[in-house]
């Protein structure tokens, strides 16, 4: 089958490998129609290189039809429409009946002091070929895919593989007060989907911040306040600005949609970088005691919370030795939480939304669909935000 797989720093390649096949009785084969490339995909293509391997498959955001399944699998069939979760979970241990199926006890993988196994994540989180591709190998088939209905374009259903638990998890753990003020930090795929699902929760007032023009002309066509980064001198200017928004005190809660490749720091980007180009033995070591993350979006969510109020950090960061500003978060009262999104535990309040009505705007939320044959552009496209790309879907 054609894959997308890893070869280097900004090296993608769609290549011949082998088909996947059952090889556990909980295991499922489905045929890929749709996948997507998602900002976390470009941490793997830029900064988190030393965990990388060479033909390692890309992509954690799959749907498709059921091909084959294992014996132990009494819940699919071929021909089963399906969307897959990007973790990996059993659905039966102590986390995962715990609704924290990204810390299923399981499949974390343990050699390497990690959660749940990923989709196409590195060597981190188990190296388990990837969605980008034309066919996929499920474990825990019994578990994961959710069924979606026959019908309604793919669209419709593959971001309830990351996106939208993602985004919805973010407003979750942002504890907004109903009718009350949240901003969001980065406007791509996770940001603006944040934007939209706060606005269908019932948040009073959202506002959005980015510096892509793009990005911020779509949020604000949903409804979003916008602030455009490139029109403030300083984090200063834009946390008052925003204040002023809020009679003075910040937004109830803030949503760090950004992450680890944030602007700023350009010592923490040497430390990346360095990391980066290293041969494996000296990097992987380097970037797991030493890595520094570039913390100017977190920084600025800090500043602009209001006292009391709730950081909810969806961004993925890396970094083991992040200097932060603990006598700020304390004196503020800051609650913080973060994490992977959970797929599972919060698919089955997703599913209502949906609809012909598309409340959250998911039929229409690509910017892009490519076949697979364009990977390397589509990466190189999407990590310089070029050409309108805001969310890419990959056809097999």
């Amino acid at each position: 089958m054609k894959a997308v797989t890893w070869q280097g720093k900004r090296d993608v390649r769609v290549e011949d490998v082998p088909d996947p096949r059952i090889e556990e009785p909980t295991d499922a084969v489905i045929r890929l129609t749709s996948s997507g490339l998602c900002g976390s995909d470009l941490h793997l293509y830029e900064v988190l290189t030393p965990f990388m391997t060479p033909g390692d498959i890309l992509g954690h955001e799959p749907m498709g039809i059921v091909e084959e399944v294992g014996p132990q699998v009494s819940d699919l069939r071929p021909g089963d429409r399906v969307v897959v979760p990007f973790q990996i979970s059993c659905g039966h241990c102590f986390m995962c009946s715990d609704g924290l199926q990204t810390q299923c006890e399981t499949t974390q993988v343990t050699s390497e002091g990690m959660g749940a196994a990923l989709f196409g994540y590195t060597r981190l989180y188990g190296a388990v070929p990837g969605a980008q591709a034309e066919y996929l190998r499920v474990p825990h088939a019994d578990y994961g895919p959710i069924k979606v209905p026959q019908g309604p374009p793919d669209d419709r259903f593959v971001y309830l593989s990351d996106v939208l638990p993602t985004a919805w998890q973010a407003v979750e753990y942002a504890g907004i007060p109903r009718g009350g003020s949240v901003a969001v930090l980065g406007l791509g795929p996770i940001g603006d989907m944040a934007c939209r699902v706060a606005r269908a929760r019932g948040a009073g007032r959202v506002f959005g911040v980015d510096l892509v023009p793009e990005r911020l002309a779509r949020a604000r066509r949903r409804g979003v306040q916008t602030f455009d980064l490139r029109g403030f001198d300083s984090e200063k200017e834009l946390v008052e600005a925003i204040r002023d928004e809020t009679e003075g005190r910040g937004p109830d809660a803030v949503i760090d949609a950004v992450g680890t490749e944030a602007h700023g720091s350009a010592a923490a980007r040497l430390v990346q970088q360095a990391a980066a180009v290293m041969p494996r033995k000296l990097g992987g070591p380097l970037a797991e005691r030493f890595s520094v993350d570039r913390l100017a979006a977190l920084h600025t969510a800090i500043e602009m919370v209001r006292r009391g109020g709730t950081l909810s950090l969806i961004g993925v960061y890396g970094g083991m030795a992040d200097p932060m500003p603990m006598l700020t978060l304390f004196d503020k009262q800051i609650q913080m939480r973060m994490g992977q999104a959970n797929v599972r535990r919060w698919s089955g309040d997703i599913l209502p939304y949906l609809t012909d009505e598309d409340p959250l705007g998911v039929d229409d939320f690509a910017t892009h669909r490519v076949p697979l044959s364009e990977a390397p552009h589509a990466y190189e496209m999407f990590q310089r935000k070029q050409e309108g790309a805001i969310k890419i879907l990959f056809q097999p």
